[in-house]
């Protein structure tokens, strides 16, 4: 059984739409993450290695998202930008591009 606090006004169909609206993107965000990084067979669990490296890989994501000179999929752009330098630097530059400063 589940619980969910919300200021919605009492509307099951706008409620339930809602919940599978935030499982829907956390469920494509695991499972892009599975199979671009491998996340589920990653054996990383010391310390807060875990932590950070799921970070790392929320990064990578990102900026391969962001990234938009290369259509192709995001386990592509990864091989891509593992093998080809000036390609991670455009992937790099996406990333920081209309970043949000710092105050």
């Amino acid at each position: 059984m589940q619980f969910y606090i919300t200021s919605l006004v009492s509307d099951a169909n706008k409620i339930a739409s809602a919940i599978r609206q935030h499982w829907g993107i956390e469920n494509s965000v695991h499972w892009t993450l599975d199979v671009t990084f491998h996340e589920d067979e990653c054996r990383i669990r010391s310390l807060h290695s875990p932590q950070n490296f799921a970070l790392l890989r929320r990064i990578a994501l990102n900026a391969l998202e962001r990234e938009s000179s290369f259509r192709r999929s995001i386990r592509q752009k990864s091989r891509r930008a593992a093998m080809n330098d000036r390609y991670m630097l455009s992937v790099l530059a996406a990333a920081l591009s209309n970043s949000v400063p710092l105050p």
